[in-house]
Formats: structure tokens, C-alpha cells, sequence
């Protein structure tokens, strides 16, 4: 009976966390029948494809169809929304710069947070896979979700397994994740619905505010989808200090000389 073949791997940073313990930080080897595509043994052992955005075999650079022959080294890759590796890279024409994002049914906290920030979230407590698929493919978003399985299908191109449970920290996550913090632009979402929100007269609204509302405040702001009303308030002074402490944690990207 024919030996199988033998190939080794090696993933980096990030990527580690979809692996076993005794496999993280080293060399695996990997064994295997005839010539598998590349992506499917990364994906065997346990990392989605959205994931990796560079795949070196035998030190150049592959893409997911690349067919595994005995003796390769295989070094794997997270993405990189950081730097533009696409004169490298061959997985993807190109990465998604502005991005826009899709949520699983999981994280609607998240989506909110987000949308606080002026991210354009997209999120239904009942979406199902297929949908979340459909819908990142057509309006090219990056899927945000907890469901490993999500990013292994076929279809995704862009996605990111949220490794925090907490959505304060999923939250920082994401922004150090893709460097968004430049992008940020508060108070321009609606939280509800992730329409845009934009300035409205006083007067066009004095109607639907409460009493008190219209005798301390003057300024408001609506949403153009669903048409709901903002003010200035309490709720506002909590989230601009939710805003102001993610400032204070923003990471230095500047590098020595």
C-alpha cells in the first residue's frame, strides 16, 4: 500500500487561534493522497479561507487552487487590511479598503457599536447563511461573525471570525483589526436601522419629541431611512465617552527609523 505524502505547515499571528494547542506557533505536518488544492488542506486543519491573505509554497506565492505536491513548505498568512500586499498576494483581486461590514446573528451588539461609529453594519437578528453570503458578495462587505463555519464556505471571499465575546472588546477588535480608527465617524449612523443620519429643523419634528425635549433642546438630527429622531442628550454624552476612551486606546502604527 502506497505511503501518503508529506507536506509542512506553518501559520502565523493571528491564525494560530483556530488551531490546536499542540499544533500553534510550529511546523505541522501534514499528510495527504494525490494533489489536493492548498485550500482545502488549510481549511482541514482548521482554518477558514477568509482568513488568509497569503500563501507562500517553497517560498512563492500561490493562490487557493494551488494543487500540494510531496515536500512542500507551505507558510499561511493573515490578512492584511493593513498594507496593500497585492503585488504578492493572489487570493484576491483586491482587499476591501473602505470597508463595510455584514453581521451574523450573534454579534448585534457589535453592529450597533459600529454604526455608532459611522460603519456601515449591516445586521438582522434572522438572517440566515445563505443570506449573509448573498448579501456580502452583491454590496462587497466583510462578514463579522462567531461561526467558524460561516467563513469556510466556499463563496466567502472577505470575512473575520470575532475571537471576543464581549462587545466592548469585539468592538476594539475590529477597529485595531482593520485600522478604522482614522475612518470613524460618529454620529453619522442610525443605530436601529444603519441608515444616515442627517441635520433636521427644529420645527419638522417638534411633534414627535417629548415636551421636555423641545424646551432644552435645539438641535436634531434624523434618519433618512427610518426617520428617527436624535438629540444631544444623556444618551449622546455616554456614547461620545465610550468614543473618547476607544481614542485613548488607539494603537501607535508609526514605526522607528
Amino acid at each position: 500500500m502506497a505511503k501518503p505524502k508529506q507536506a509542512i505547515f506553518r501559520f502565523y499571528a493571528e491564525l494560530n487561534d483556530f488551531l490546536p494547542r499542540q499544533w500553534r506557533q510550529k511546523e505541522i505536518t501534514y499528510r495527504f493522497w494525490g494533489a489536493p488544492a492548498v485550500k482545502d488542506a488549510i481549511e482541514a486543519l482548521g482554518v477558514p479561507h477568509p482568513e488568509v491573505d497569503l500563501i507562500l509554497v517553497n517560498n512563492q506565492s500561490v493562490d487557493f487552487s494551488y494543487s500540494l505536491q510531496e515536500g512542500d513548505r507551505v507558510a499561511v498568512y493573515p490578512t492584511f487590511e493593513l498594507f496593500d500586499i497585492s503585488e504578492v498576494t493572489r487570493l484576491r483581486c483586491k482587499p476591501l479598503r473602505k470597508p463595510c461590514f455584514i453581521l451574523d446573528c450573534n454579534l448585534g451588539k457589535l453592529a450597533r457599536k459600529l454604526r455608532m461609529l459611522g460603519f456601515d453594519s449591516l445586521y438582522q437578528n434572522d438572517f440566515q447563511d445563505k443570506e449573509i453570503i448573498d448579501i456580502a458578495l452583491k454590496e462587497h462587505r466583510i462578514i463579522l461573525t462567531r461561526d467558524i463555519g460561516l467563513l469556510k464556505n466556499n463563496r466567502v471571499t472577505h470575512g473575520y471570525w470575532v475571537r471576543q465575546t464581549d462587545p466592548g472588546k469585539q468592538l476594539e477588535e475590529v477597529l485595531n483589526k482593520f485600522d478604522l480608527y482614522s475612518q470613524s465617524q460618529p454620529f453619522t449612523r442610525c443605530l436601529d436601522c444603519n441608515g444616515l443620519i442627517e441635520a433636521v429643523p427644529k420645527e419638522k419634528v417638534i411633534e414627535q419629541i417629548p415636551p421636555k425635549v423641545q424646551k432644552y433642546f435645539n438641535e436634531f438630527y434624523r434618519c433618512v431611512r427610518c426617520s428617527k429622531i436624535y438629540w444631544e442628550g444623556s444618551h449622546y454624552e455616554r456614547m461620545h465617552k465610550t468614543i473618547k476612551a476607544l481614542e485613548s486606546k488607539k494603537p501607535n502604527r508609526s514605526s522607528g527609523g
